[in-house]
């Protein structure tokens, strides 16, 4: 199997399947593993003088791991069977939308309950998140995860292969256990934090605008273009934007972390600004849109040989 075949394989596979609570009850998940290395290197490094380097070497040492682990199963020979597996296992939509419409059957029992729900998926303070802001958290967090759970991983795999997978893993594991501005991290996750910002750098417009074009629509590539640039991240206003367009509503805005107010800017500022969870349900069907147009594309580039040299045979 080349790597077009595998990557298409995989995205359905995982879409059907997902990961399956039984086996990751018996063995350890990759990303399990993935984090057992960050967390060492953590309470390795992360004291003493020269935190940044040592955050630096870090995330060095973690991407050189995560390559040579790649290169090594895609070396075996197996006929591919093994990358199909690790590659299904590292794309993680079933689970994405998995853990967003939990969100919005926790609304549909309880306020309480969906704030539980939420708080699984984003990092702001949510004991005081009414339903509204609750729908808005799962609906950001839908979009930006879309970008970092398959559409950069999807990238990744294309550009590099798998060691090209498991170096966007390990760096997005990182940063999502290291990256913050905390006092504890500020200095020593400096390095994951902006390896991952580079490293979805190009992804996450990929998946902004992968999402605007499965709505065929030019007023949402104008909206997203267009505001982006407001939310606090580099990268995560993209499909963020994106979202925002296409369900007309107004996204990011003031919030809190660790008790202190941020006054971000709204995406999108004119949409819809009082959300529900049917919000967050027609954001579920954005993804699931936006994974079937990735799925086309990736079906066209797989039958293009196959055409081409019927075309040819023709001529």
């Amino acid at each position: 199997m080349n790597t077009l075949q595998i990557l298409l394989l995989a995205l359905i596979l995982d879409y059907l399947i997902g990961d399956p609570i039984k086996v990751w009850s018996r063995i350890p998940h990759p990303a399990v593993i993935m984090g057992k290395l960050v967390s060492w290197f953590d309470h390795s490094l992360n004291f003493g003088s020269a935190l940044k380097l040592k955050g630096i070497l870090t995330i060095f040492f973690l991407s050189l791991i995560a390559l040579l682990i790649g290169q090594f199963l895609h070396l075996l020979p197996d006929y591919g069977l093994i990358e199909l597996l690790i590659t299904t296992i590292l794309l993680a939509h079933n689970s994405l939308i998995k853990h967003v419409k939990d969100v919005s059957v926790g609304l549909s029992n309880s306020l309480s309950e969906g704030r539980s729900a939420v708080a699984c998926i984003v990092g702001r303070q949510t004991k005081d998140l009414d339903e509204s802001n609750v729908s808005r958290a799962a609906v950001e967090s839908a979009a930006e995860n879309f970008s970092d759970a398959v559409l950069a991983p999807v990238f990744w795999y294309l550009l590099l292969g798998l060691p090209g997978l498991f170096l966007y893993k390990m760096t997005n594991t990182a940063d999502s256990m290291i990256g913050y501005k905390s006092e504890k991290y500020l200095l020593f996750g400096f390095g994951a934090a902006k390896f991952d910002d580079l490293m979805n750098l190009i992804p996450s417009r990929i998946c902004g605008m992968i999402m605007c074009a499965a709505y065929f629509s030019k007023a949402n590539f104008l909206v997203m273009f267009k505001d982006a640039k407001l939310h606090a991240s580099p990268n995560a206003g993209w499909p963020e934007a994106a979202m925002a367009s296409i369900l007309n509503v107004a996204l990011a805005g003031p919030r809190i972390y660790h008790d202190k107010l941020t006054d971000y800017e709204f995406i999108n500022s004119s949409g819809r600004q009082n959300m529900n969870r049917k919000d967050i349900n027609y954001a579920i069907k954005v993804l699931n849109r936006s994974w079937l147009f990735v799925i086309i594309i990736i079906s066209i580039f797989n039958l293009y040989p196959l055409i081409f040299n019927d075309i040819s045979t023709i001529n």
